[in-house]
């Protein structure tokens, strides 16, 4: 076979991986939607044989794919446009709620000895989901101030803490991966400690009075139990910024009484 042969060969073979991939997912665009999600999902979720490898970070090939797909622009830019309501905003921010429940589920694997075989995009799309919740929620109390009589009065002060304290539940969820570390990478472990630093105390820094007394318990439970060096320091941060809200609570508290 002549030079030039092979090297078309190639080329062929390089164009048409490339249009499957494009034809499969849709790298094309900016930003994707919620139908781009459904349709990404729904390839990832079926159009994968149980023993073919799904797209990972770590391959040259497939990168993108999962740089757009925990890509948290694809909803900011829609959620923080000062351009379109409110209802708007909270009916896609719900779509991309159900849409996270779905994304976990792909990539939560494990393998013969019980590690998980893709961590790294596993909480990579826990963390999409902890920043849209940031939104889903914010989105969700300025609505049902926006709908109110009275946004003072104490049944709407409470709707909105009860979806705060929510909030709080089910950020939860994540803290409870401490207890699967072993199955973690060093560089998976690395990254859930970093999800605890970027999104937990972000999370108490915008809310500094909810209730945090579950979640503080919990953090206790989990720097017991944990061995790993960064998580350790992650839930140690976390815990002082917790300490640091309810200072600040009972001091306003006090100034309050004293009035």
């Amino acid at each position: 076979m002549t030079k030039i042969k092979i090297f078309l060969l190639i080329i062929t073979a390089i164009i048409l991986t490339n249009c499957g991939t494009e034809d499969r997912f849709p790298l094309d665009k900016r930003y994707w939607t919620n139908d781009d999600y459904t349709t990404v999902i729904s390839e990832l979720r079926y159009g994968y044989k149980d023993d073919e490898k799904l797209p990972t970070f770590s391959d040259p090939e497939t990168r993108l794919i999962l740089e757009k797909f925990t890509d948290e622009q694809n909803f900011l830019v829609v959620l923080e446009d000062k351009e379109l309501g409110l209802k708007y905003k909270n009916k896609v921010a719900e779509s991309f709620f159900m849409q996270w429940k779905l994304m976990i589920d792909i990539y939560d694997q494990l393998d013969r000895k019980d590690n998980y075989i893709y961590d790294i995009e596993m909480l990579s799309i826990y963390h999409f989901g902890l920043g849209l919740q940031h939104q889903y929620f914010k989105l969700g109390n300025e609505e049902i101030k926006a709908s109110a009589d009275d946004p003072e009065s104490s049944y709407i002060k409470n709707r909105i803490n009860s979806n705060i304290n929510t909030l709080v539940d089910n950020y939860k969820i994540y803290l409870d991966l401490v207890n699967e570390e072993g199955r973690f990478s060093e560089k998976g472990q690395n990254l859930y400690a970093k999800g605890i630093k970027t999104y937990f105390v972000k999370l108490v820094n915008l809310y500094p009075d909810a209730n945090y007394k579950s979640m503080e318990h919990k953090v206790d439970l989990m720097i017991n139990k944990t061995n790993v060096a960064s998580i350790k320091s992650a839930l140690t941060e976390l815990k002082t910024a917790i300490i640091t809200a309810q200072e600040a609570k009972e001091k306003e508290k006090e100034k309050e009484e004293n009035k």
